[in-house]
Formats: C-alpha cells, sequence, structure tokens
C-alpha cells in the first residue's frame, strides 16, 4: 500500500519519463536554410521557446540587479546568475524534455524564492517570471506525462507552496489544476487521434490484404480453369492419337497438329490471365476474356476429345454482360473438363436459356462406359461456386438422377449489366 502511494513521487523525481514530442506540422518545422548552422530543420515551438527563455533570462535578471542595487547590499554575480536560470532553463527544456524541465525548476527554484526575499523583500516570493515558467511547465507535464506522475507533481508542488507561503497554497493549487487538466485534456486528444490512426491504417491493411486475398482467388480460378481444361483435353489427345493413327503418317500428323494448337490456345489463354498480375493496378485485362462467343470453340475441343457433346441453346439468347459470359464460359469449360476426367466417352447436354433477367445454364453427362480418372481435390466445383456467387447467382453440382453428374448454375444478367 505504501510503496503504490510512494511510486507516482518516485516516477515524478527519478524514475519517470514523459512521451516523445508530438509530430509538427509543416507549418511548425520546416528545413533550415543553408546558412543556418548547428541544424537541418527549424522548430517554431522550440524556437518560441529559446526566444522566450532569453527574455526570461534577460528580464529577471534585471530585476533582481534594480533589488540588489536598491537594498545597498551587493550579492554575488554567480547568485543572479542562478536565479535567472531558473525561470528561464525550465522553459527552453519543457518541450524536449518536459518532466526534466520540472525537475530542474524543483531544484533550482527554492534557491530563487531566498534570493527573492533576500534582495527585493516581496511577499509572496513569486515573480511574474516565475509564475509564467512553472505554468508553461505544469502544462508540458500533463501533455506529455502519465496521469499519476502529473498528479504527485500537483501535490508537491501546493505542498511546496504552503511551506513557502501558506496563504498562497490555494491560489497555487488551483492555478496548477487548471494547467495539469489542461495539458491532460490535450494528451488524451491526441491519443485518441493517434490510436484512431493506427486504427484507420490497419483497417486499410486489412482491406488491401482483402482485396489481394480475392484477386489471388480470382487468378487462381483463371488458372485453374485453363489448365485443367486445356491439360485434360492435351492428355486425351496424346494418348487417342497413336491409336487412331496406327501407323498412318498423315492422321499421326493431324492428331499432333491438334495438340498443337490446344497448346497455342492454352499458353494464349495462360498470357491473358497473368497479363492482369503484370499490370500496374492487377485490374485491366490485356485481351478481351472469353465468353458465350467461344462456346463452339470449346465444344469442338470436347468432342476431339471423345465426347459427344450437344447444345441446347435458343436463338434468342442473346450475348450476355462479359462477367456473365466469362462466368458461363467457365462454368462449361470446368464440367466438360471433368466429364472428359471422370466420364469418358459419355455424352454432355449443354442446356442455355434466359429466364428473365438470370441466364440458366446446365451441363449433363450421362456416365462414361469406361472407368474414369482419379478424384480430384474439388477446386473446380469450389471455383465455379464462386463466380456464381460474386454475380449473386448460385451453382448446384451432384449426381443426376438418372445417372451421371450435373452442374445446373443461375447467373443474373441485370446486375451484371449495371457493374459491367
Amino acid at each position: 500500500m505504501i510503496s503504490a502511494v510512494l511510486r507516482p513521487f518516485a516516477l515524478a523525481l527519478f524514475q519517470g519519463d514523459a512521451d516523445p514530442p508530438p509530430l509538427r506540422t509543416r507549418r511548425l518545422r520546416f528545413r533550415a536554410p543553408r546558412w543556418v548552422p548547428f541544424t537541418d530543420h527549424i522548430d517554431l515551438v522550440r524556437t518560441a521557446d529559446f526566444v522566450l527563455a532569453w527574455v526570461m533570462f534577460g528580464t529577471s535578471l534585471g530585476q533582481l540587479l534594480e533589488w540588489v542595487e536598491a537594498r545597498g547590499e551587493p550579492l554575488s554575480d554567480t547568485y543572479l546568475y542562478l536565479a535567472a536560470a531558473a525561470v528561464s532553463l525550465p522553459i527552453a527544456l519543457r518541450d524536449r524534455w518536459p518532466l526534466a524541465a520540472w525537475r530542474v525548476a524543483a531544484v533550482l527554484l527554492p534557491f530563487s524564492f531566498w534570493l527573492v526575499q533576500t534582495a527585493g523583500h516581496t511577499t509572496p516570493p513569486y515573480t511574474g517570471q516565475t509564475v509564467t515558467m512553472y505554468l508553461l511547465v505544469a502544462y508540458s507535464v500533463g501533455a506529455r506525462c502519465d496521469r499519476q506522475i502529473t498528479i504527485a507533481i500537483w501535490v508537491m508542488s501546493a505542498l511546496t507552496a504552503w511551506i513557502v507561503y501558506p496563504d498562497s497554497m490555494a491560489i497555487v493549487s488551483v492555478g496548477l489544476a487548471v494547467a495539469f487538466l489542461f495539458g491532460y485534456n490535450v494528451r488524451v486528444r491526441r491519443n485518441a487521434t493517434a490510436k484512431l490512426l493506427r486504427e484507420e491504417e490497419r483497417s486499410r491493411a486489412a482491406e488491401g490484404a482483402q482485396a489481394a486475398l480475392a484477386e489471388r482467388a480470382r487468378i487462381a480460378r483463371e488458372l485453374h480453369d485453363v489448365v485443367a481444361h486445356h491439360m485434360s483435353v492435351i492428355a486425351i489427345q496424346a494418348e487417342a492419337v497413336p491409336l487412331k493413327a496406327r501407323g498412318d503418317p498423315a492422321q499421326l500428323e493431324a492428331g499432333l497438329g491438334e495438340i498443337r494448337a490446344l497448346s497455342l490456345e492454352a499458353i494464349a489463354e495462360l498470357r491473358q490471365v497473368l497479363g492482369v498480375l503484370r499490370d500496374q493496378d492487377g485490374r485491366t485485362d490485356t485481351t478481351p476474356q472469353p465468353g458465350l462467343d467461344r462456346l463452339d470453340e470449346l465444344v469442338a475441343n470436347a468432342r476431339a476429345a471423345g465426347l459427344t457433346v450437344l447444345v441446347e441453346r435458343p436463338e434468342s439468347l442473346g450475348e450476355p454482360p462479359s462477367a456473365v459470359g466469362l462466368s458461363a464460359y467457365r462454368i462449361v469449360q470446368e464440367s466438360l473438363s471433368n466429364a472428359m476426367r471422370h466420364a469418358p466417352g459419355s455424352t454432355v447436354t449443354i442446356t442455355l436459356a434466359r429466364d428473365g433477367d438470370s441466364l440458366r445454364l446446365r451441363v449433363r453427362d450421362g456416365g462414361g462406359s469406361a472407368p474414369g480418372g482419379p478424384a480430384g481435390a474439388g477446386h473446380g466445383l469450389a471455383g465455379m461456386r464462386e463466380r456464381a456467387a460474386l454475380l449473386g447467382g448460385t451453382l448446384e453440382a451432384g449426381p443426376a438422377a438418372n445417372g451421371g453428374f450435373q452442374v445446373s448454375a443461375t447467373l443474373p444478367i441485370a446486375g451484371a449489366e449495371e457493374t459491367a
């Protein structure tokens, strides 16, 4: 209990320290001209403190000399300079080291009080310079030091005023309380502003990280769809071409030509996706993204890989917005890739229809006659669901009622037209 009571006083006198000086605006701190020695920057607050300290030193010294001359008994110049420094040095220190400034004042002021009473016989021994200096230092302590240190200094100052001149204790206590409270209010507002800025920085960092994750997910979906589809078709073609050719150089050359064309198409789409990464803002595509206008190319590649693909698309479907067309294209592409891997040789039916302000899409395979490949990691289905969700649509995927696998998606067109 006793240690808890004495700790604030120990912090104020010996152990404590103040907050660092606040950052100055460009109006208060700017680069110094070349002809100014010893510094690269000029701080107007500290410059004003040094000027005020010099004025306080000169006026206090002149006042003490007048009192000494009127008294008729000479005093050592050292005493006079120390008394003048007692009301000026703390002002010069208060901005950089406010707690050290108060400690200097606490050490030198008793000597100043004695000298003022000896030379001038004033009661109480508080000059205008002393009052101004102590109020400025008290404000700096309140604005830069912990609350318990401020309270301890206020208590010690009030007790010192009672010892020096008991009748001044009340007014000294009230005046210092006002200075301390004003400084403390500035400190609270400054800390709240700094905390708000830190929260805003964390919020911006979190938003940036979220945007980066969303962009990475988008690029991952694009890469997965491009690589999975084209590599599946190329792998199937590479396996089927030697069987089809059966030693016929012409068929072998034709099959290898198809594989080369698919490889070039895959490289082109990969360059298109990676071009977004090279863009300065990460948003501008280097070439137009595929849409339903390239659905026939997709179907032709799937048929070349051994699938029987049927497309049901009304003539009134029209061309949907680019975002919807890209998502529909990628959903069909991933569905055909899954059919190649897990239901080779099956019949796949692609149904497109427009229902009001939505595009309805269904891809269904009948199940392959040959055994399918091993199950993947599930990124394709997750990517298709993400594409539909980003447009505000829905996607369902699972076994069909009569066998096989079915993917059904509903993609809103109205919202995509507004954002396209």
